[in-house]
């Protein structure tokens, strides 16, 4: 049952997800969905030390209710597209909260 909440949220960009931005490698990672803050930020450390373990340096962690395009955007692609006039991002977000 609440997976179909999850699912029903994340549909209409309600679901929380968390978002963290690295430096090395120049990405934003999407993890999620969650049913709550709470449920989302109980995972974070996990998350963080995955990326840390594979040699990312984490800049930013935050919790957004949001419906990203895609989970891993390189940063360096986008650059390179937009001067190409296109644009890789085309998710809905709102910042919720911030975990530093």
């Amino acid at each position: 049952m609440k997976e179909i909440l999850i699912s029903i949220l994340n549909l209409f960009g309600l679901a929380w997800w968390i978002e963290i931005q690295t430096q090395s490698p120049r990405c934003t990672y999407y993890f999620g969905p969650f049913l709550s803050a709470k449920d989302a930020e109980a995972e974070i450390g996990g998350y963080q030390e995955d990326l840390k373990a594979e040699g990312a340096q984490v800049s930013a962690v935050l919790l957004k209710r949001c419906k990203p395009a895609k989970v891993t955007v390189e940063h360096e692609t986008i650059e390179r597209s937009n001067r190409k006039g296109s644009s890789a991002y085309k998710g809905r977000s709102s910042v919720a909260s911030f975990k530093a």
